[in-house]
């Protein structure tokens, strides 16, 4: 079965702003390599608690941010390792199986997929009004732009009068600034965090899952067992300890800014997106923003040559 959701996303990724990775830098590339030489170095195969020391540096990390707003993140007690943010996704669906699953065009293709495959129904949240029965799944910032959802907060409220599940995927976090990412509803049961947009790991998969309460599902299972990826938490907390959770944000900031303005399109505050709703409708994944991604081009600050006579 060929899914046309990743044949449009694969046709994306081959044009200059569609791939969506971390900021391209050679130095800092370099920097995760000899982490990665100096923590086997010191044995972190062995270390038995790597994974409680990096999940409770993570969570204050987040906390300390300066760019940004977090209400609410102390209620989560509940810490576990996950590989990125797509496996703590597949816990979150198989607890909600039974439910109808939302998300909003234009997120991670990932929960397209999984509605396909996994879900009776599945509804886009700007399709339908949310039900008692729904599992809500989105991003903050939101993947289609970077920006909030103007949805966000009219889908809690509705999410928390009914008592439906919501997990947030923060995987953004780390590369945006002004963004309030308040957690204090009650109806948010799972949250997720990942450094692969911060950082050069993406093929580390060094990602965090937060609970209000230990349910002892899988997660939670293999990480009481100590079963996790050690070199992975080791490096992921070193990088914590290094730089700050606004450390992209403020570097590049002024970059995205100059791009905008050459290619006459609109800020995100995630600081590789910008959007547009006139120009660059190849870049569209369905919502009516146009996203583009600067990620490639941002340590250099040089766009590709083609795109400087743009007016």
């Amino acid at each position: 079965m060929k899914n046309n959701t990743w044949n449009k996303l694969l046709e994306l990724k081959k044009l200059p702003f569609g791939s969506v990775h971390c900021i391209k830098d050679q130095d800092l590339e370099q920097e995760v390599s000899d982490i990665i030489v100096d923590v086997l170095q010191n044995d972190c195969m062995n270390d038995d608690e790597i994974h409680d020391k990096f999940t409770k540096e993570y969570k204050a990390w987040i906390m300390k941010t300066t760019s940004n707003q977090v209400i609410g993140l102390e209620k989560f007690q509940g810490l576990a390792f996950s590989n990125g943010t797509t496996e703590a996704f597949d816990k979150f669906y198989l607890k909600n199986r039974n439910r109808r699953l939302r998300y909003f065009r234009g997120e991670y293709m990932y929960h397209s997929i999984a509605a396909k495959l996994y879900f009776d129904q599945s509804v886009c949240i700007e399709d339908e009004p949310i039900q008692e029965n729904d599992v809500v799944i989105f991003s903050l910032p939101f993947a289609g732009t970077g920006n909030e959802h103007v949805m966000t907060d009219s889908v809690l409220e509705t999410c928390e009068a009914l008592k439906v599940p919501v997990l947030i995927d923060c995987c953004y976090f780390g590369v945006c600034g002004g963004i309030n990412f308040d957690f204090s509803y009650e109806c948010i049961t799972d949250i997720t965090f990942s450094l692969s947009k911060n950082f050069p790991v993406q093929h580390l998969r060094i990602g965090m899952r937060l609970t209000k309460e230990d349910n002892d599902d899988a997660l939670y299972v293999y990480n009481k067992n100590k079963y996790v990826n050690r070199l992975s938490a080791a490096v992921g907390l070193k990088l914590l300890q290094r730089y700050t959770a606004d450390y992209n944000y403020q570097k590049y900031r002024a970059v995205q800014e100059k791009f905008c303005e050459i290619l006459k399109v609109e800020m995100s505050k995630c600081v590789f997106f910008a959007t547009s709703t006139e120009s660059f409708e190849e870049y569209n994944r369905g919502i009516k923003e146009n996203r583009l991604c600067f990620s490639k081009y941002l340590k250099s600050e040089m766009l590709p040559h083609n795109f400087y006579d743009k007016s």
